[in-house]
């Protein structure tokens, strides 16, 4: 049969008219046909094409060899090269040799369309008759040889499994991104282009179409395209976007030589293998086209290094296929599975045991056995959560017998290791040893302490299936596992109760566990603001044991109904009273109780009794510091029931120096009782002059804002015996230091002089009555301080330096 053809280059002048046209056509083939064929056949010269080209280096020129599917279903395979200049002189003349393959029909003997890459039967220019030669075929030309397929494809190792990915989609997906392939000739892309044709079914590999040249990369149809470096800058191919693929094999080769394909990965390994014939091979196995365990399977049977990832598909695809083959097969693939390597992964780890689970019953011994023994070694070498081994405790005893001599040195060594956070490594070595049979018995103390420590740090991440089902299957590390999260509990109830919470470990059995089941029962505490006292007494009922067997269940339950908070003090003293101080201070607890009075708030009226508790209860725990804090708080409560022997403002302040850095609520606490104290009229003579020779701003502050209450603003207005009091108090010793001078000042006017003018003129008499018992200058003051317009600078003239600073007698 001739094959279909036609002849397109520029024609000299004749009855045709001259340039561009198709100078020999094969009678019958349509006119919509050409000129559709006539948009796929053009070809632009490089873009450094000399003007004038000479014979070598036209010679040298790209080589446009195209296939193309036209509209009507029919192919076109052209061959276009450029001639120089045309008829008219110009520069850019190509002559363009074309067959047509009709619908479902291919080239003469079923070569794949690449395979007339530099075909001598191309012809280079027309043929005068005007009627194409008689063409049976287009013959290889030996350019694209198997050596020279494998010499290239080495040369290219690095762009392969990408290249190899795009390929199998564009077979697989019409609308899969194209191929752009980037090199110096057009030659090299036809051997790409023989690369893929060699790897797809040949179905598949007759559609594929390409054109190993052209300037446009956007416009071209084909699937794979080739390119030159400088079209490939000047059309800027990085920003073709998702519709292409771009390989540039003229730079620096791809960070990552792998695609996320298995068998692209496998078909560049084949042809890095120098083994293109196991392509066909492959394709007679079961799976269907481009299945990658097929070729995983002939490639690893023939020698090739297919890889961990290529051994993994090796293994699913004889799982899959197992009743498929026969006993001689599955002992060849068996025995390469177990060649030595040094990338094994856990997956394949994994796809070998269900192998042998899928093979076991069902293939010889001997094969299943190897299988079986490879598939534990490399459970140990690498532990997977998702290995089933229970089918691999029916191998026979010798044969475990000898791998636990050979394996227990690395499987102890996995199992004591501190794997960190990875609890899956250790528990899965512990199942192998199980099957195997080795005595881990002594390590399961140090492995459930790195366990208990991994779950309660990150119990998301830590608690496994893995881990849970081994916890149900291994009795005596539950027990070690438990009782050491219930040590550890103790020291961290908030981190068990978030593990118990998470999870669903449970700890029913004989064990008491007594922090652990405090914890699983949180909150204690459901209600914000309930009674946190009767809180932790049901926290303790739940431990199941006395506090007095086991102090440390007390400090568990108070972290725990308190999570970190201090508290009040009444519950501090109710907790002390019902305990008692020996079991605080075996379990720590003391630390809370100490916190409570610390920390009370300045209207707690329960701390500086609990102050006066744990001084008495707890004497040698206490440290300076805390000690001098919680003598500061028992003498609070001096001050309050008017108890306290002078003096109390230096005992005061030497107390707070002692006890810096003191809690600021504790301060506010001490200098109000002591301001109140100051401000009554039973203070032991020079409490006064301590507090003004003190200078302490935070004290007079406190006294000043004690001194606006509505306890002493009531009083000043009921008793014109203590309004002269504060008045003597407070217009005495002006200049002693800036701190009591802005006090005073703000005394006197603020305090003092709103309630003097709020009060009658026999009460102002009976004030200036009371001030000429302890002086008529006292009075006199008085007056001119109390005359209406009186600046309040006045007040700094008042005040001598001598008595009424003490306790007035007789009032």
């Amino acid at each position: 049969m001739s094959l279909a053809q036609f002849h397109y280059t520029s024609a000299p002048p004749g009855p045709d008219g001259s340039g561009f046209r198709f100078t020999a056509v094969t009678p019958g083939l349509p006119q919509p046909l050409l000129t559709e064929a006539e948009q796929l056949i053009g070809y632009e010269s490089p873009g450094d094409a000399s003007p004038a080209p000479t014979t070598d280096e036209l010679a040298s020129y790209p080589t446009a060899f195209s296939h193309s599917v036209l509209s009507d279903g029919s192919r076109l395979l052209a061959r276009t090269v450029p001639t120089g200049t045309d008829h008219h002189g110009g520069w850019g003349n190509f002559h363009a040799h074309a067959v047509v393959l009709p619908p479902r029909t291919g080239l003469p003997g079923g070569v794949l369309p690449i395979s007339a890459w530099n075909s001598p039967r191309w012809a280079a220019t027309a043929p005068d008759s005007g009627t194409p030669a008689q063409l049976e075929g287009l013959p290889a030309s030996g350019d694209l040889g198997r050596d020279v397929l494998v010499g290239f494809a080495a040369s290219r190792a690095p762009w392969l499994a990408e290249f190899f990915a795009g390929v199998r989609a564009l077979s697989e997906q019409a609308s899969a991104p194209r191929i752009v392939l980037v090199e110096r000739d057009s030659e090299a892309v036809a051997r790409w282009i023989a690369l893929a044709g060699a790897a797809l079914p040949a179905d598949r590999a007759d559609r594929l179409t390409f054109t190993t040249y052209t300037r446009r990369p956007r416009l071209a149809t084909q699937q794979i395209i080739g390119v030159l470096p400088q079209d490939a800058s000047t059309e800027g191919l990085a920003g073709l976007g998702d519709r292409h693929r771009v390989h540039d094999c003229t730079g620096a080769p791809p960070a990552r030589a792998a695609a996320d394909d298995a068998w692209a990965e496998i078909a560049a390994r084949v042809w890095l293998g120098r083994s293109p014939e196991l392509f066909a091979e492959a394709a007679e196995l079961p799976g269907g086209p481009l299945c990658a365990g097929a070729l995983a399977v002939v490639a690893l049977e023939a020698g090739v290094a297919v890889g961990s990832h290529g051994r993994t598909e090796v293994a699913t695809w004889a799982q899959e296929h197992a009743r498929d083959l026969d006993d001689a097969r599955l002992h060849r693939m068996v025995e390469a599975l177990r060649a030595p390597a040094d990338d094994r992964t856990a997956a394949e780890s994994l796809a070998l045991t269900r192998l042998f689970t899928a093979l076991s019953g069902k293939a010889p011994t001997e094969t299943t056995t190897a299988l079986g023994t490879l598939a534990l070694t490399t459970a140990v070498q690498l532990p997977d959560p998702g290995v089933d081994l229970t089918e691999l405790r029916d191998l026979p005893q010798e044969q475990l017998d000898a791998l636990a001599a050979e394996l227990t040195p690395e499987l102890r060594a996995g199992i004591a290791a501190d794997a960190g956070p990875d609890t899956g490594r250790p528990v899965e070595l512990l199942r192998v040893a199980g099957v195997l049979g080795v005595d881990c018995a002594d390590l399961l103390p140090g492995l459930a302490d790195r366990l208990s420590r991994a779950l309660l740090a990150d119990p998301d991440t830590a608690y496994t299936p893995a881990l849970h089902t081994m916890l149900d299957e291994h009795f005596e590390l539950r027990i070690a596992l438990l009782s050491r999260l219930d040590t550890l509990a103790a020291a961290d109830p908030p981190a068990a109760a978030r593990l118990l919470a998470r999870t669903d470990l449970a700890f029913t059995g004989v064990q008491i566990l007594p922090h652990l089941r405090m914890c699983a029962g949180t909150p204690w505490l459901p209600v914000p603001g309930g009674d946190r006292v009767t809180a932790l007494h049901a926290a303790l009922r739940a431990c199941g044991i006395s506090q007095h067997t086991d102090p440390l269940v007390l400090r568990t339950a108070v972290r725990l109904v308190w999570d970190g908070a201090a508290p009040s003090g009444s519950e501090a003293r109710q907790m002390l009273d019902e305990t008692g101080s020996d079991a605080h201070r075996t379990a720590g607890t003391w630390r809370a109780l100490v916190d409570a009075a610390l920390q009370a708030p300045a209207d707690d009226p329960d701390a500086p009794d609990l102050a006066h508790d744990l001084l008495r209860c707890f004497p040698e725990e206490l440290e300076p510091r805390v000690r001098a804090a919680l003598v500061l708080l028992d003498f609070v409560k001096d001050l309050r029931s008017g108890r306290a022997a002078s003096p109390w403002t230096d005992r005061t302040l030497a107390l707070r120096a002692d006890a810096e850095p003191l809690e600021p609520a504790l301060l506010t606490t001490a200098f109000n009782a002591l301001a109140h104290r100051l401000l009554s009229m039973d203070r032991p003579d020079g409490e006064l002059y301590a507090l003004i020779h003190s200078g302490d701003r935070g004290l007079l502050t406190a006294y000043t804002e004690v001194s606006r209450s509505e306890r002493v603003r009531d009083r000043l207005g009921s008793s014109p015996t203590y309004v002269a009091d504060c008045f003597i108090a407070w217009s005495s010793l002006p200049g002693a230091n800036t701190a009591w001078d802005s006090a005073r000042t703000t005394l006197l006017d603020k305090v003092l002089r709103p309630a003097v003018r709020a009060l009658s003129a026999a009460e102002v008499a009976s004030v200036e009555e009371n001030l000429e018992g302890a002086g008529a200058h006292r009075a006199e003051e008085f007056r001119a301080w109390n005359r209406p317009g009186t600046l309040s600078r006045l007040s700094r003239r008042f005040g001598a330096l001598g008595g009424g600073l003490g306790r007035r007698g007789g009032q």
